[in-house]
This record gives C-alpha cells, structure tokens and sequence, in this order.
C-alpha cells in the first residue's frame, strides 16, 4: 500500500471513532491491515506537511470545564507576533487567520469562567488589544467528517 493510499485509508477510517484502548495505533493498524510504524509515520508525515493539525479527543466542552470562542482584530503586521502569543496558553486549543476586521480567532478551554476571563484580561493587557468573547449558548452536532476513498 502507497503512503498516500494508507493516508487516504487512515482519514477516511478515523476521523472519527478513534480506539479507546492502551495501544490506539496498533488497533488502527490492526484495522487497516498495516504496522503500527506505517500509522504513526504516516500520521508524522500528514502533520509535517500540514495536512493534519493534531490527533486526539474532542470533548463536551460543558462537562469538561468552561471554554468560548474568541477574536482579535490585530493589525496585519502583529498578527504572527499575537498568534504566537495567544498559541503559549495551554487553554488556546487552536487558533487562526481569517479574513475579517476581527482576523485571529481561537478556542479557550478552562476548569471555569473566571480563568477565561484571567487569560483574555492577561491578553489584553499583553497586545493592547481588546478580544472578542462569544461564549457557546447552544451546541450545534454536525459531522465535519469527509470522506476521501469512494465506496467500491
């Protein structure tokens, strides 16, 4: 099998629904008929490239704590300085450039409300610049997988 048709495989297979056991590659080698190396070069291989952000949980954000989805409107020759500032919070589970006045968007997560407030306080003293905070008022379920391989 090509490192591009196990990626197209491992993609397709996992978005979702990834093992819950202690040895999670090898299941999902097991899975696709490969070793576990081929899964976990192939999954270094689709992050180097920057085909896969990151591979892991997602959860229920209500039971896991507080998080909101925040934005700033940074001057464009801030915006890799501010990202970069926004990325060192271990709370910030990702963050991104969009075209808008309002140009860099992140997710915070935190054990409550009044840690969010800390950090985006803590951000706005640090850039000068003021966020937006849109906490979560209800949850939408959509499936964001794709599917990559066509059905025989």
């Amino acid at each position: 099998m090509t490192s591009s048709a196990l990626a197209r495989r491992l993609i397709d297979r996992f978005q979702h629904g990834l093992p819950l056991c202690a040895e999670p590659f090898k299941a999902m080698a097991d899975t696709l008929g490969c070793s576990e190396a081929q899964v976990i070069d192939c999954l270094q291989h689709l992050q180097l490239a920057g085909t896969l952000s990151r591979v892991g949980p997602v959860f229920e954000h209500s039971r896991a704590g507080a998080s909101t989805l925040a934005a700033l409107a940074v001057p464009p020759e801030r915006l890799h300085q501010v990202a970069a500032r926004v990325s060192q919070y271990p709370e910030v589970n990702h963050n991104y450039a969009r075209e808008h006045r309002y140009n860099l968007w992140f997710v915070l997560t935190g054990p409550d409300r009044a840690h969010l407030d800390t950090i985006l306080q803590e951000l706005e003293q640090d850039t000068g610049l003021t966020p937006l905070d849109l906490p979560m008022l209800t949850a939408y379920r959509i499936d964001l997988g794709f599917a990559l391989e066509t059905a025989p």
